[in-house]
């Protein structure tokens, strides 16, 4: 009741509520955001080995994107830039990983007079939920863990996020859950609504039920085109922990039993999907409600001798995008060139809801009703200082800057990225095209990585000497940080190259501290200081619970 009576004095105040004004109801939002999803994951879209049913019937009434892209990240845990690039519509050099001060296009729909929610995976801290969102339901402020055990938190009625708890079930339907549950309590409301549901689902640990697995395991899928035991060079990034899930060299028996658990998950999550539409259709509003599905980011698994997305291959950088819903043409595929941080200004030209300060994304709406063919001629993706490249409808560049070396596939011949033309001479030309556009396109975005080093590392790789995974030590009395705890788990940088502060106290000391953090927030900068704080601190007892465990006591 407290978020209706705040939610109708927005919109008689909005100078662009619809129905306030008289016109028709705007549509609601279903988001549905996976992680580590590959584009070449969907059956109607092309892979005749793997079921997605649900997935199927979005492709055939909707308008699905074969070019979508996250920009990169300049971390090893992609997925928490690929989101704030999402939320907020801007580029990867424009945004920080926390949206700390940085306005989303969900608060403009809030403030457009949409009623908006959260659900799932959230890794961008809690201060930014709160901002972003008026409410939301079993909420994972984490990157990664078992999906059976995840502790999940709620945005309650006072704007505060309540005491964990763990999930009891696994966490996608749980998080399917409570979308279905609020998709019924829209039910005849007049008050159009945004859904973000965010899947922790298909990150590893890959565990879906049984039956699931006990599908793929009987046929496993056959290795991708472009397999490869190991990586042929150092790409500046090959033992970080999603590298580590498998050994060197890669196996076919190894790898396709990553892809059959992969697959396993990703149907399971399409069930899922499915369980969702079919609310939207029992509340009486699948009519009114565009759903959109998308990937965080794409991932390896064998792909070029990776398991990891910490690289520029099309394989991790590239992502499903669909568009299903009212305005939206049916049966429609477009291989315009699009960021995820499209997704957002596409809803919003729809909606007619106007986006943020600071967003850069573009809208596709003009290019689902055919009006233009592409609204972007190439995409540039990047990844820490190591990787950079530039990709335009036939070619494709990838530079490494830390050794010197350029990368040249012809897509349009070899859509796996598997013959590397750098050398050629015939190609010259080509290279050095694309380099100025690649330069052209780091100073339109302020990347002021050098694309040469003076002092390269060498290409090569020994791969028979790669020092062990280094593990954080405990303390003496806590439960320190480690895979075995799944309330640690959450703080954990799934990329492996960036972990949280341990930070780990004893408990008589963290409640005092989470009571004095308990006091009423004085206004929005205060709550993002408070809870990053939080955050960025992971205090735990020495029962593995997590402060906000006592935050709200």
């Amino acid at each position: 009741m407290f978020f209706r009576i705040i939610t109708i004095s927005l919109l008689l105040l909005s100078p662009t509520c619809v129905f306030a004004q008289g016109k028709l109801k705007r549509p609601n939002i279903v988001f549905i955001f996976t992680d580590d999803q590959r584009a070449d994951t969907i059956a109607a879209l092309g892979n005749q080995h793997i079921k997605t049913p649900n997935l199927d019937q979005l492709v055939a009434r909707g308008t699905a994107f074969r070019r979508a892209y996250c920009m990169g990240a300049m971390q090893g845990a992609v997925c928490v830039p690929s989101r704030a690039m999402v939320l907020s519509g801007r580029t990867l050099f424009k945004v920080n990983d926390t949206l700390k001060n940085i306005s989303t296009w969900p608060a403009m729909f809030a403030r457009a007079g949409y009623l908006t929610f959260v659900t799932g995976k959230w890794h961008n801290q809690q201060a930014s939920a709160l901002a972003a969102f008026m409410t939301g339901r079993t909420i994972f402020f984490g990157g990664m863990g078992d999906p059976y055990t995840l502790p999940v938190a709620d945005i309650s009625p006072r704007r505060t996020i309540t005491a964990k708890k763990l999930s009891g079930k696994h966490s996608v339907e749980l998080f399917t859950d409570s979308a279905v549950d609020f998709i019924k309590q829209q039910k005849g409301a007049k008050q159009p609504f945004v859904a973000y549901v965010a899947y922790n689902g298909p990150h590893d640990p890959r565990k879906a039920p049984k039956e699931y697995h006990a599908r793929y395991n009987k046929d496993k899928p056959p290795l991708p085109p472009n397999f490869l035991p190991q990586h042929p060079f150092n790409n500046g990034d090959l033992t970080l922990r999603d590298e580590r899930l498998a050994p060197w060299p890669r196996t076919p028996a190894v790898v396709r039993q990553h892809l059959a658990d992969y697959y396993a998950y990703i149907t399971f999550v399409d069930a899922q999907v499915g369980r969702i539409v079919a609310a939207l259709r029992e509340a009486g509003i699948e009519d009114d409600t565009i759903i959109v599905f998308a990937g965080d980011h794409g991932l390896a698994i064998g792909s070029h001798g990776l398991f990891g997305k910490q690289n520029l291959y099309d394989h991790s950088m590239r992502t499903p995008m669909i568009f299903a819903g009212p305005g939206i043409p049916r049966g429609k595929t477009s291989d315009a060139f699009c960021y995820l941080l499209d997704i957002f200004p596409t809803l919003g030209q729809l909606a007619g809801v106007s986006g943020p300060k600071g967003s850069d994304g573009m809208s596709l709406a003009p290019v689902m009703k055919g009006e233009v063919k592409q609204v972007r001629d190439s995409i540039f993706l990047a990844y820490r200082h190591v990787q950079r490249a530039v990709r335009e409808d036939r070619w494709k560049i990838i530079v490494y800057p830390q050794i010197n070396k350029t990368q040249l596939f012809d897509l349009q011949n070899d859509p796996h990225e598997i013959k590397d033309l750098a050398a050629d001479p015939a190609h010259k030309k080509t290279i050095l095209r694309l380099t100025d556009k690649l330069k052209a396109w780091q100073l339109r975005l302020g990347d002021k990585q050098p694309l040469q080093s003076e002092t390269p590392f060498p290409e090569a790789f020994d791969f028979k000497n790669v020092p062990p995974e280094k593990k954080k030590k405990k303390k003496k009395g806590s439960p320190g940080v480690s895979a075995a705890n799944p309330w640690d788990r959450g703080a954990l940088d799934p990329g492996g190259s960036l972990r949280s502060p341990p930070g780990l106290l004893r408990r008589e000391a963290s409640l005092p501290f989470a009571r004095m953090l308990a006091k009423p927030l004085h206004d929005d900068h205060h709550a993002i200081g408070v809870f990053i704080a939080v955050e960025q601190t992971r205090l735990a007892t020495k029962n593995g619970v997590d402060l906000f465990a006592h935050l709200f006591l």
